[in-house]
């Protein structure tokens, strides 16, 4: 049996009487055209090694798996295994590894093989944006991320400074990344619909991405500037140098934080670091 002998989604869900669990943020994407549509955005193919998380019934996994690439879906709902199974007998022996554990504690590393890898998911509502800041900030470097948040979240990534969804995520991930929003999709496309929109946004590295040492520092200041984001600059950054702080990284002590771009707050960070002795 191979990809191609698998029953539609739907039936395979029906058979197992499967629905979505709305405490994991689960939307099923049954549409092969959307989840193809995905894999060619990704700009994967055969051999690349991609990490899905949140498979759930494996739609866009069969498309991941389609492309030649070697899987790895992580999936927390167990309830799922069955069909997951059954989807790695159907494709080539090796391409599909299942591993049943919470993304947000497991190791990517230990399970590229130390590979970089591509990260390919609809990730879950309600775990989305934790996993992003995981895979942004953390010691293991995706070779790209292709994924799909809410829309809101999405445009929260993307934004361009002085954008009212401009904020400490858009600087973690542009300072990071290159971040751009490359797909729409519309509430109706998931079994159940939610209630939001969604959007697929591609992450790729920058090739100046800040040390270990600049990304901490700059996520202490993004939490403070944009924790009280209606506040000047010396206000809310006064806990961490205030305005000799700002003023060596060359900004206007009575700027708001939304109008600081991703350059000004690695200015701040290294400065910070710099009063630190560091």
């Amino acid at each position: 049996m191979g990809l191609e002998d698998l029953p539609p989604l739907r039936e395979a869900l029906a058979e197992h009487g499967l629905l979505a669990k709305k405490a994991f943020g689960q939307h099923f994407l049954l549409d092969l055209n959307i989840t193809r549509k995905i894999a060619r955005l990704a700009e994967i193919g055969p051999g690349d090694r991609v990490i899905e998380v949140g498979p759930g019934p494996g739609g866009l996994t069969r498309a991941l798996l389609e492309t030649g690439a070697r899987v790895i879906a992580v999936e927390k709902d167990q309830r799922f295994r069955p069909l997951l199974e059954d989807l790695a007998q159907a494709a080539a022996p090796g391409a599909l590894a299942l591993e049943f554990a919470d993304a947000l504690i497991a190791d990517e590393a230990a399970l590229t093989a130390g590979d970089a890898g591509h990260v390919v998911s609809n990730l879950p509502y309600n775990v989305g944006t934790a996993l992003l800041i995981k895979w942004l900030t953390g010691p293991w470097r995706p070779a790209s991320m292709t994924l799909m948040f809410q829309k809101e979240v999405a445009q929260r990534i993307a934004a361009p400074v002085d954008a009212p969804a401009y904020g400490r995520l858009a600087v973690i991930a542009q300072a990071t990344s290159e971040a751009r929003t490359v797909m729409e999709v519309p509430a109706r496309a998931f079994t159940p619909p939610p209630k939001v929109e969604s959007a697929v946004v591609r992450l790729t590295p920058r090739p100046d991405r800040p040390s270990a040492q600049r990304l901490d520092a700059l996520q202490k200041l993004t939490a403070a500037a944009f924790g009280q984001r209606r506040k000047m600059l010396r206000a809310s950054l006064k806990p961490l140098g205030g305005e000799p702080l700002i003023e060596a990284a060359g900004l206007d002590p009575r700027a708001r934080a939304e109008t600081v771009d991703v350059n000004g707050f690695l200015r701040l960070a290294d400065a910070w670091l710099a009063q630190r002795g560091q």
